[in-house]
């Protein structure tokens, strides 16, 4: 199981990469496998503000729709408009270039209860 260790997860199975206090997000790998083909992405959240763990969209899959929760608090900056048309990049690059979205963090002490990839490992494992 790809586990990068230089991202943060959460409990829902999201991952996040820091740069500053800009947040890419997306879903882990282990969550891309266990919803199947990736199928559609809904995001009707950029530009809101949005505070840890509401849901900032929905990702379907051919098996079930399933909410995706924000990890941290922060502003919905940009969807990866690629999935519009590939949403299948989640399936095959779901660390790359299947990224959901970018988070401008707004409060940085919701990076507190994130996992790293051990912990991670210790969840799913």
């Amino acid at each position: 199981m790809n586990i990068p260790e230089n991202l943060k997860y959460t409990k829902d199975h999201e991952w996040i990469k820091i740069d500053s206090d800009i947040a890419t997000i997306g879903i882990t790998s282990f969550a891309q496998s266990e919803l199947g083909d990736i199928v559609f992405i809904d995001i009707d959240t950029e530009g809101e503000e949005l505070e840890k763990e509401e849901v900032f969209g929905t990702i379907e899959a051919v098996k079930t729709v399933s909410d995706l929760f924000m990890p941290v608090s922060g502003e919905v900056t940009d969807f990866n408009q690629v999935l519009e048309d590939n949403p299948e990049l989640i399936n095959t690059d779901p660390y790359g270039d299947g990224w959901i979205i970018k988070v401008c963090i707004s409060d940085i002490s919701t990076l507190d209860d994130l996992l790293s990839s051990d912990e991670y490992k210790n969840l799913i494992l």
